[in-house]
């Protein structure tokens, strides 16, 4: 099918009214345009119960498509009991919502890697720069089919997906701690050193001073034949536009805005409204 306009749209952390308003302001109509979420639906913002509805009935039509984020993720082990709801979030409502199993089925149906055309890949936090697209997309499949497995899978899963400790990426890497791995490259990464050790601790902007012989995941310089679009890293504000990588978590749930790239012609389009500081 093709499509007037297909726009990537940036982390929405449940920021549900500057959403709706940012499709009035790109005159989006479900019939003829589409739209790919680039991870993190829901969390901070002040309605993640509606943000969520909403995506999954318009992935439902063919009118969108979304990959998961860290929050997504967590929303889950949440939804199993592999941990609790953390004080920030806002996602109660979820987990009293009547629909809440037909939700967080859907979400655990959602991949972790995309193409939403044939130059662009999509992820939520990034690509480490020692795997190749082909790894990457293989990797994303193995967790994914953990993820979309049976239930007692899931369960048995989720609890090891958390630890603050980086796991080194080697050849012999297996079993939980290679899907804890491949998680946090996905959905955790800002950043990392030429080999793939990750960096949890930093979350500030490109002017902030980093540990040593760390750098953002996208500075590391990698022959990319697909331009890779993130969201993730607020800080950022959506600065980074590279000929291989694209930041679009504009930030909104921190008092900023929504952004959204236009596949066709890689203009970028900003929310006017904002989603209230949480």
């Amino acid at each position: 099918m093709s499509f007037r306009h297909q726009y990537v749209i940036g982390d929405l952390q449940g920021c549900h009214a500057a959403f709706e308003h940012f499709l009035k302001k790109l005159n989006f109509d479900p019939k003829q345009d589409k739209l790919w979420f680039t991870g993190d639906l829901v969390a901070r913002g002040e309605d993640s119960l509606n943000t969520l509805r909403d995506v999954k009935a318009l992935c439902e039509q063919g009118a969108a498509a979304t990959v998961l984020g860290n929050h997504d993720l967590n929303l889950l082990a949440v939804w199993r009991g592999a941990t609790k709801i953390r004080k920030k979030d806002k996602t109660a409502p979820i987990f009293a919502a009547k629909d809440k199993d037909e939700l967080l089925q859907w979400l655990r149906q959602q991949p972790l890697l995309a193409y939403p055309d044939e130059h662009t890949v999509m992820v939520h936090a990034g690509i480490p720069p020692h795997w190749t697209l082909d790894e990457a997309e293989l990797y994303a499949k193995q967790l994914e089919a953990q993820l979309q497995g049976s239930l007692y899978q899931l369960d048995r899963m989720l609890p090891h997906l958390y630890s603050n400790t980086a796991d080194d990426w080697h050849d012999d890497i297996n079993g939980f701690t290679k899907m804890r791995a491949i998680a946090n490259y996905f959905t955790r990464m800002r950043l990392c050193k030429q080999d793939g050790t990750l960096e949890f601790s930093f979350t500030s902007s490109l002017d902030d001073a980093m540990p040593d012989d760390f750098a953002p995941w996208f500075e590391w310089q990698v022959p990319r034949e697909r331009k890779i679009l993130f969201g993730h890293w607020a800080a950022l504000k959506g600065k980074i536009d590279l000929p291989h990588a694209r930041a679009l978590d504009g930030g909104c749930v921190w008092g900023n805005h929504l952004m959204a790239y236009r596949l066709s012609d890689g203009k970028v389009f900003t929310s006017s409204a904002k989603c209230p500081m949480p």
